[in-house]
C-alpha cells in the first residue's frame, strides 16, 4: 500500500519549497529522488531520507525517483539493489516507473566530461593518489597546482579517450576538474572527476574501465532526471559549491538545488555502512538481515512495522543540527503501533510444570480467550485447559521476598482467562535441589475470574497447557551496543558490543493457536513483550520467534537505577 502524507509539520526544507512554489520556480513542479549507493543494505538512517523525499513529493503533488548511484563497481551488487527496492516498497512508497541507475547515464556523463575538457575546465593528471593529497594542501594552507594542469585540450582529450579504452593501469591517471587550488574550500581544489578501475560492474560488465566520481555524477544525474530539490545529508554541505560548479559549467537553467539536512544518529547502534559491513564480514552478526542490525531488513525480521518507522521519522523531524536520537523513541513508536494491532497470546519461555491435583485427570476444557482486551473485532481463540500446565519459572518462589505477589507455597493467584489456583507443594530434583514441579489445587467456582465469596488475589499469571502446547525457540534481542555512541568511544567500536544483545531460549512452549502463525506475523506474548515469527530460520517443526521489543523500556529502568 502506498503511503500518503497529506499534512506534515513544516521544516526548513518545506519552507524553501513553499517559497519556490510562490515564485513559480520550476513551473511549480516538485521532483525529488532517493539516491542510495548499492553497497550495503539500507538502514534506519536511510528510512529518514526515504520518508522525507517521498513524503515531500506526495505532499506537493510531485514525483520522487528511486535512483541507484552505482558509480563505484567495487562492493556494489544486485543483491544490494534488490534489498533497497524491497525495503523502500516495504516502507510503503512507490516510485512508479521511475527506477533509475547512475550507470544508465555513463555515456552522457562521459560526454559532459569531454565538454569540460574542451572548455579547458578539466585535465588528465598523472599524480598518484598520495601526491594528489599532498598537493591539495590543508585547511590553513593553499594547495599546489599539478604539473599536468597545463596540458593542452588536445592532449587531455587524447589521454581521456585512451583511459576509456583501457590503455592505462588502475591508479596511473585521473581526470580532474580545473577549479582553484587556493580555494578555502578544499573540495574545490581540482577534485577528481574520473578514475580508472578495471573492475566488473554488476550492470555494465566490462563495458567501462573508467568510472565517474560521486560528486560529478550525482548533480548531473539530478539534472538529467529533472530533479528540482536534491535533498541530502549534512556531510555534503561542503560539497554544495562543487555540485553547483559542475552544473554551472555543464548545463543550462533550470537546475536542481541541493539542500542538506542532519542525518539520523541513533543510540546503541551504528549508522555507518562500512562499520555494519565489518560486523557482517567478521561474522559478529549472521548477515545484513540479522535482527540485531539497524538495517530495515533486520528490523522487519525482528518484527518492526513500517508504520512505526514512518511515525518515528515524523517524530524526529528534520533539522540542520546533528544529534543523537534515543533508541527508546523508536522502540516506543513500535510499542504504540503493535499495541493496537498485535494479537495477544500466551507463551512460556522458561517452563515450570504445574499439576492441579484436584482437577480431573482426563478432563480438557476449552477456555475462550480474546485476542485483544480493547478490540472485540479482533476475535478470540480457544485454549485447552487441563490438569497439567506450564508457567514461567520466575512466577514461582518457594520462599518469596516481601513484595513478591506471584505464586508461592500457600499463596493463591489467578491463571489468565482461568481459575484461581493455590500452591500446596513442590517437587525437587534430588541431586540439584532445583524445583522441577509444583502442585496446586484450583477453585472450580472462579472460572469467571472472580471468587463467589469476594476474595481477591494479588496477581494474574499466564500459562500454557502442558500436553497441547507447541515447542519453539525464542530469541530475546536487545541493544546491539552497551554504550549509546560506540563510535565516539576510544578504541575499536566492537569492544562495546552488548554481550546480551541476543539470548536464545530453546525450551519454550506456546499456546496451540500459534501453530497457524505465518512468517512475519507479530504477537504480544502476554506479560513478556512483542514477538515476531522469524522469516529466516523458522520451520514447521521448530518455529523461531524473535522478540521485537519489551512491553516497557527496560533500559530506562536500568538507567534510573544507575542514577
Amino acid at each position: 500500500m502506498t503511503q500518503t502524507a497529506p499534512s506534515l509539520p513544516s521544516d526548513f526544507i518545506r519552507d524553501i519549497i513553499d517559497d519556490d512554489m510562490k515564485t513559480g520556480k520550476h513551473g511549480g513542479r516538485v521532483a525529488t529522488r532517493f539516491p542510495p549507493e548499492p553497497n550495503g543494505y539500507p538502514h534506519i538512517g536511510h528510512a529518514k531520507s526515504v520518508c522525507l523525499n517521498f513524503g515531500i513529493a506526495t505532499q506537493y503533488g510531485g514525483t520522487c525517483n528511486l535512483r541507484l548511484d552505482d558509480t563505484d563497481p567495487s562492493g556494489e551488487s544486485m543483491e544490494y539493489v534488490e534489498s533497497i527496492i524491497r525495503d523502500v516498497k516495504w516502507l510503503g512508497f512507490d516510485w512508479g516507473n521511475r527506477l533509475y541507475y547512475a550507470s544508465d547515464y555513463y555515456e552522457k556523463l562521459y560526454q559532459y566530461a569531454l565538454a569540460l575538457i574542451r572548455k579547458g575546465k578539466a585535465y588528465v593528471c598523472d599524480l598518484s593518489a598520495d601526491e594528489i593529497r599532498e598537493y591539495r594542501g590543508t585547511l590553513t594552507e593553499p594547495g599546489k597546482e599539478s604539473p599536468y594542469r597545463g596540458r593542452s585540450i588536445e592532449e587531455n582529450l587524447d589521454l581521456f579517450g585512451r583511459m576509456r579504452a583501457g590503455e592505462f593501469a588502475d591508479g596511473t591517471r585521473v581526470l580532474r576538474a580545473k577549479i582553484d587550488m587556493s580555494s578555502p574550500n578544499v573540495t574545490l581544489r581540482d577534485p577528481i572527476m574520473y578514475r580508472i578501475k578495471k573492475e566488473n560492474h554488476y550492470r555494465t560488465g566490462d563495458a567501462w574501465c573508467i568510472y565517474p566520481m560521486y560528486d560529478f555524477a550525482h548533480c548531473l544525474s539530478d539534472f538529467i532526471e529533472g530533479i528540482t530539490h536534491s535533498i541530502c545529508t549534512l556531510e555534503f554541505e561542503n560539497n554544495r559549491p562543487l555540485y553547483d560548479w559542475f552544473l554551472d559549467q555543464s548545463v543550462e537553467w533550470p537546475r536542481p538545488r541541493q539542500i542538506e539536512f542532519a542525518r539520523l544518529n541513533l543510540s546503541y547502534t551504528v549508522m555507518s555502512k562500512r562499520k555494519l559491513l565489518e560486523l557482517v564480514e567478521n561474522k559478529v552478526v549472521a548477515g545484513w538481515d540479522d535482527p540485531q542490525m539497524p538495517t530495515l531488513s533486520g528490523m522487519r525480521r525482528r518484527g518492526f512495522t513500517p508504520e512505526a518507522i514512518r511515525k518515528f521519522c515524523e517524530k524526529i523531524g528534520v533539522s540542520k543540527n546533528d544529534s543523537l536520537i534515543d533508541m527508546a523513541l523508536l522502540e516506543n513508536c513500535v510499542r504504540d503501533d503493535l499495541n493496537e494491532k498485535a494479537l495477544r497470546v500466551m507463551a512460556v519461555l522458561r517452563p515450570l510444570r504445574v499439576v492441579i491435583d484436584n482437577y480431573p485427570e482426563e478432563q480438557v476444557e476449552m477456555l475462550d480467550c480474546p485476542y485483544h482486551p480493547k478490540n472485540a473485532e479482533m476475535g478470540s481463540r480457544k485454549v485447552p485447559f487441563s490438569r497439567e500446565l506450564l508457567i514461567e519459572q520466575e512466577d514461582f518462589m518457594e520462599i518469596p521476598p516481601k513484595k513478591f505477589f506471584r505464586l508461592s507455597l500457600g499463596r493463591e493467584v489467578r491463571l489468565r482467562y482461568g481459575y484461581f489456583i493455590k500452591c500446596t507443594g513442590v517437587v525437587k530434583d534430588p541431586g540439584s535441589g532445583k524445583i522441577t514441579e509444583i502442585h496446586c489445587t484450583y477453585d472450580p467456582e472462579t472460572k469467571s475470574g472472580f471468587a463467589p465469596d469476594g476474595r481477591k488475589v494479588d496477581a494474574t499469571i499466564h500459562w500454557v497447557p502442558a500436553a497441547h502446547s507447541i515447542p519453539a525457540e525464542v530469541r530475546l534481542y536487545d541493544r546491539l551496543f552497551r554504550v549509546p555512541d560506540a563510535l565516539s568511544e576510544e578504541g575499536d567500536f566492537t569492544t562495546y558490543l552488548n554481550p546480551k544483545s541476543r539470548e536464545i531460549l530453546k525450551s519454550c512452549r506456546l499456546e496451540p493457536s500459534l501453530a497457524a502463525a505465518a512468517q512475519g506475523d507479530r504477537f504480544q506474548f502476554e506479560r513478556l513483550g512483542y514477538f515476531c515469527l522469524d522469516s529466516g530460520d523458522s520451520s514447521k517443526d521448530a518455529p523461531v520467534f524473535n522478540r521485537t521489543v519489551t512491553l516497557r523500556d527496560a533500559w530506562a529502568k536500568i538507567a534510573e537505577k544507575g542514577r
